[in-house]
């Protein structure tokens, strides 16, 4: 599937504040814990629990999240389809982003080891 401008435009201004009990309560009912979701954010964009709980209070839209966000340098090592869509062929940088997220959170909540999803760079 091709990400349109309209959806790119739709995800930009959805609140990370409106996403973050859905994927808090998918790793939890899958028996993963709400610090291992905080420990993968963390790795992909640099913030900690109280950066974070502040951005979730500023109920900021996902385009400031990342605008805001150190995004890990190996972040471009996470690949694969989500929602339908192939990441590493999504061309609108923050809606890749947004799968980027999505796809650690599904990681997670598969049971995939931290250390498979939290990626190293082999080279």
């Amino acid at each position: 599937m091709k990400v349109t401008a309209e959806k790119n435009e739709k995800v930009a201004k959805m609140t990370f504040a409106s996403v973050y009990p859905h994927y808090v309560s998918k790793v939890e009912k899958k028996g993963r814990t709400k610090d291992e979701l905080h420990k993968v954010i963390e790795w992909l964009t640099g913030f900690d629990e109280d950066s974070l709980q502040a951005l979730i209070n500023e109920k900021v839209t996902f385009e400031t999240f990342f605008q805001r966000a150190k995004l890990h340098p190996n972040a471009h090592l996470i690949k694969g389809v989500i929602c339908g869509y192939r990441i590493e062929e999504i061309e609108f940088e923050l809606y890749r982003q947004v799968r980027y997220l999505d796809k650690l959170v599904d990681e997670l909540a598969r049971g995939r080891k931290m250390e498979k999803i939290l990626r190293e760079d082999k080279t």
